[in-house]
């Protein structure tokens, strides 16, 4: 290469990754959450003159530091991993379903209803399964409306799911106040709290064992509905490209509305576990952001429901953690949230590695 050509050719360049092995796919996150967690570290000592390791510790312990710490970040986990289940097949697919907030509240919504006004009428057992299957059927109606949208009118999903977000939390702030208790409190409160009716039963001799075994067996299900179903095969093809799913007969429009219905009804039901299985009320904040984290852990899973539980566990011991060390140490919640966010950015950034490498001018030369 003359040396006209050299001064024009870019001294970086950005090419993407053919194929990366996993085991180095994990390494590159392996190292970005150890330079995270150095970052963190040089950050909490410069600010508040703190050992790090310590702050680790007491993140640890906020998150698993005893029995009932535990299994509450197993609960969270699991709720997580429900969630990015249930935005799987959807994203996959590349419809950006934006609206689990709002597909929660709802499913919350019909799970409190049957609660409240079938709590003394029917068994315990019949009613748990009425408030799933109300809980599904409201959360499938509501991934339902965006997905013929999108099929008969070409509308933005992102922008539609995200306004239905809205839509539901007015329609829970209704709830709220039709069903307060006591009056005038503007909360719903402890549904059934006398006879526990609607409340899971324990399980394996834990309270939240029934959410562990509903999120193991959600997450079972969608890896055998997208690796080895022919409607798996439908949303892979979809999401590579709109063309080939037509020339390969795949009718698109079928394939929206049903992948939606799914990807709503999952949502729903991840609201009856969150009324029924750890609040038992339902609240404005019962989603609590989750619809939005559980992006992220679909998105670095890959929309793989297995390696979801790892990416699950990881964002609950986060937010688990920093809410220990904010308390412990007497910092705001903005400094927790920011040690947070530094390990969620290396993480994040370390996507692009994986699946992009960086070409330098004289490597290039070397090739050439």
């Amino acid at each position: 290469m003359n040396k006209t050509n050299a001064s024009k050719t870019p001294l970086i360049r950005i090419a993407k990754r053919d194929d990366l092995p996993h085991w180095k796919g994990w390494l590159i996150r392996i190292i970005a959450v150890l330079l995270a967690l150095v970052v963190d570290g040089l950050l909490i000592y410069a600010i508040v003159h703190l050992n790090p390791v310590e702050v680790y510790r007491a993140m640890y312990e906020g998150a698993f530091g005893t029995s009932r710490r535990a299994w509450v970040s197993i609960r969270d986990a699991a709720v997580l991993l429900c969630i990015g289940v249930g935005l799987a097949p959807a994203f996959k697919m590349k419809f950006w379903n934006l609206g689990a907030e709002g597909q929660i509240l709802i499913g919350g919504i019909a799970t409190a209803a049957c609660m409240i006004y079938l709590g003394t009428s029917v068994p315990n057992w019949l009613l748990l399964v009425v408030m799933a299957v109300v809980s599904i059927a409201a959360g499938a109606i509501w991934g339902l409306i965006p997905a013929v949208a999108k099929a008969r009118w070409d509308t933005n999903e992102s922008l539609f799911t995200l306004m239905l977000n809205y839509v539901a939390i007015q329609l829970t702030s209704y709830a709220v106040a039709c069903w307060e208790n006591p009056f005038g409190s503007n909360t719903v409160g402890i549904i059934n709290q006398n006879n526990m009716a609607g409340w899971f039963p324990r399980l394996f001799g834990q309270t939240y064992g029934l959410n562990v075994l509903l999120a193991v067996v959600l997450m079972v299900g969608m890896y055998a509905y997208l690796s080895h179903t022919k409607q798996g095969y439908e949303i892979a093809v979809a999401g590579e490209s709109q063309n080939t799913a037509r020339y390969a007969g795949i009718n698109l429009t079928k394939v929206y509305i049903r992948t939606m219905v799914i990807s709503g009804a999952i949502c729903g039901f991840t609201g009856y576990i969150c009324v029924a299985g750890a609040s038992h009320t339902i609240s404005t904040n019962t989603a609590g952001g989750r619809g939005f984290t559980a992006i992220i852990v679909a998105w670095l899973a890959k929309f793989n429901p297995f390696i979801m539980v790892i990416i699950s566990f990881l964002l609950t011991f986060l937010s688990n953690g920093s809410a220990e060390i904010a308390s412990r140490y007497n910092l705001n919640d903005y400094a927790a949230q920011m040690i947070e966010g530094i390990i969620l950015f290396f993480i994040l950034g370390s996507e692009f590695f994986i699946n992009y490498r960086l070409i330098f001018r004289g490597k290039e030369e070397a090739h050439e």
